[in-house]
């Protein structure tokens, strides 16, 4: 049996979901017009999490400040995200593929990928009922995706980035040469900036000239384990599954783009604190405790920096974390430089019923469960918003924000 897989790509998913919406309502397609989804005009914070074909023209991108995309397009229209209304989305859309596929794996809101193999007496051209799957999401939904189908995740998820919006596209194994080969190495799944720029300095400029180059000098180039990945991938070469669950998730983060430069150390920790009253929570619903924390600040020249502390136990205790990040952030951060950016992650994580209790639990860190345990309670019964700690009231992150937080899958 051959290995047949599909990988669904919403076209511009955050901005094409509000400008469905808009559209239900008898509204202007906000698509149509230079537009993206992110922050406050009015203010410096967020980035730019989607954008339209129009917006792209002025070379607004994904990924950058918002203060940014507005130098490039003073018109810029911005919506503000709506993660509940993306969620809807995206559990509607997935449902649809669910209808077609014997196997579907959730890879991101707005991505999955879907396991065709063994389907070829219900839909023998795998085309065609691509094509039946993007239409019915497109009529029924009010927006498009791409769907790219591949002997493999790989060769899936490389076809769907081909050609938008609205798209059907092939790359199977005996048409990587032809469709792969010739694309710009940076293209290639995985391959970040910097790599790209190392492959680019020896004169590996394409996919094709990735894939014939020597394993070992690629290796020596840029490491065994990536080399190695990097000359299976420029060949078509995957073996990753589609799954049926998500993994665990391997860590827990929260970051916020500073409104206003934070230029004291007063400032910076009630916004740690927010931040480490924020991925507690997470922890401690999910019932896992993390061994490992790590800091993370952007000068407002964009750099980053970060550093990481391991436990000797683990904790899902909000003032042991905020602790222990005040004294990584005093590490890292010299107060001559404004900080636009602060972030705190947990990982190395432990289920809770596995971690090995101290016989004699000091005063303090009882003192902190107890604590926890109300404030966890309080915003059950009556929202995430409702209580807040005294140190947080003035640091303007609301916990309950879930675009102030992501989960590292």
């Amino acid at each position: 049996m051959k290995t047949l897989i599909f990988h669904v790509d919403v076209n511009s998913a955050y901005l094409s979901w509000e400008a469905a919406r808009r559209v239900a309502r008898g509204e202007a397609d906000i698509r149509l017009i230079p537009s993206a989804i992110g922050g406050d005009r009015e203010k410096r914070t967020g980035v730019i999490l989607a954008k339209s074909i129009p917006a792209k023209k002025y070379h607004v991108q994904t990924g950058e400040p918002v203060a940014m995309a507005l130098r490039k397009c003073p018109q810029l229209y911005l919506a503000q995200p709506d993660f509940r209304l993306y969620e809807k989305n995206s559990r509607a859309f997935m449902d649809i593929c669910r209808k077609y596929a014997p196997l579907v794996e959730k890879y991101s809101i707005d991505e999955c990928f879907l396991d065709m193999s063994g389907t070829s007496q219900l839909y023998p051209d795998p085309v065609a009922i691509a094509t039946r799957i993007k239409n019915e999401i497109r009529d029924t939904l009010g927006f498009t995706v791409n769907i790219g189908i591949g002997s493999n995740k790989l060769l899936a998820k490389m076809a769907s980035d081909f050609e938008k919006p609205d798209k059907v596209h092939t790359l199977f194994i005996d048409e990587v040469e032809e469709k792969l080969w010739p694309l710009p190495v940076r293209e290639l799944f995985t391959v970040g900036r910097a790599t790209a720029e190392r492959l680019e300095k020896v004169r590996i400029r394409t996919i094709g000239e990735l894939a014939k180059t020597d394993p070992g000098f690629l290796q020596s180039l840029v490491g065994v384990k990536l080399g190695r990945q990097l000359h299976e991938y420029a060949n078509g070469i995957s073996h990753s599954l589609v799954l049926s669950r998500p993994e665990e998730a391997k860590g827990y983060s929260n970051s916020t783009t500073l409104e206003k430069d934070v230029r004291s150390f007063e400032e910076a920790h009630r916004i740690l604190l927010a931040l480490a009253d924020s991925v507690a929570a997470r922890m401690r619903a999910d019932k896992v405790r993390a061994y490992c924390i790590c800091v993370t600040i952007r000068s407002s020249d964009f750099k980053d920096r970060s550093h990481q502390r391991k436990l000797f136990e683990p904790t899902d205790i909000t003032t042991e974390i905020f602790e222990v990040a005040k004294g990584l952030f005093a590490e890292l951060w010299d107060a001559n430089s404004p900080l636009r950016l602060l972030g705190i992650a947990l990982t190395d994580l432990a289920q809770d019923n596995y971690v090995q209790q101290s016989l004699f639990m000091d005063e303090k860190r009882e003192r902190g469960e107890k604590l926890d345990r109300a404030v966890d309670n309080i915003r059950r019964q009556f929202g995430s918003n409702t209580i807040s700690r005294g140190g947080v009231l003035r640091s303007g992150i609301q916990v309950g924000k879930k675009y102030k937080a992501q989960l590292d899958k």
